[in-house]
């Protein structure tokens, strides 16, 4: 008897730190999302002019942004990443990819041209993922004129920017491994995250999960060990972060 108590005590005690650092996590996130502006405090991050290609870039909630910019991003998206999604076990769908793009917890980095018109964006969330505090890309999408320019690159780290700044733990993303422009992530030195599913004889998955750790977190408050190996959640079926630098 005294054996079952002691681990019953144990188990209400890791439940309890569990529900702890989950409360904590969620305070971390809904302050940033308390945020008006995530880039306001970073003026040097709101222009960009190299490689021949200069731009204005912000920051705004999907509840900020005009009809027309929204209907441009899900164009732009469904242009670059429609065939993609065809071509594995994903399927695409205009209705949900909508949705995903139009979520009340979106938030949008757009870059303008010089002349006013947008020509690269990410969608992304201050969200937790795995129990963490995480900055969650799920789309960089640029118009085929400008890649290779550097302003994807630009765009991720502003995105890491806003991320360590507001003490998210990772920038996480979800990338199709049939996208050749998703090694432009790991020349970026994004890894795989622990939570990427794996291959195996009976599942074969369309994905991986890459992500970048904050390192100054790690080392001060390191992140929790999972006991096993996890397999997302359900909203990784329908994001894809593709890479188009």
């Amino acid at each position: 008897m005294g054996r079952k108590s002691t681990k019953g005590k144990e188990k209400r005690l890791a439940r309890k730190e569990e529900q702890l650092r989950l409360s904590a996590s969620k305070t971390v996130v809904d302050k940033a999302n308390s945020l008006k502006d995530p880039l306001e405090p970073f003026v040097a991050f709101q222009k960009y002019n190299n490689n021949g290609l200069q731009c204005d870039l912000y920051i705004k909630k999907v509840s900020e942004l005009d009809t027309s910019t929204t209907d441009w991003a899900f164009g732009l998206t469904k242009k670059n990443m429609q065939h993609k999604y065809e071509n594995c076990s994903w399927g695409w769908s205009d209705g949900k990819k909508r949705e995903e793009l139009l979520d009340d917890t979106a938030w949008y980095l757009v870059a303008l041209s010089h002349d006013g018109h947008p020509i690269g964006f990410s969608h992304f969330r201050f969200d937790i993922d795995e129990g963490i505090e995480v900055l969650y890309c799920y789309e960089l999408q640029l118009e085929n004129v400008i890649h290779r320019r550097g302003l994807g690159k630009f765009m991720m780290q502003i995105l890491e920017l806003i991320a360590f700044t507001n003490n998210m733990r990772k920038v996480v993303l979800t990338v199709l491994k049939n996208n050749s422009h998703s090694n432009f992530f790991k020349a970026i030195n994004y890894r795989l995250d622990e939570s990427s599913p794996m291959d195996d004889e009976d599942d074969v998955f369309p994905y991986e999960i890459l992500s970048k750790i904050n390192k100054k977190l790690a080392l001060t408050n390191p992140l929790p060990v999972h006991d096993k190996p996890h397999h997302g959640h359900s909203h990784h079926q329908h994001q894809c972060c593709p890479g188009h630098h």
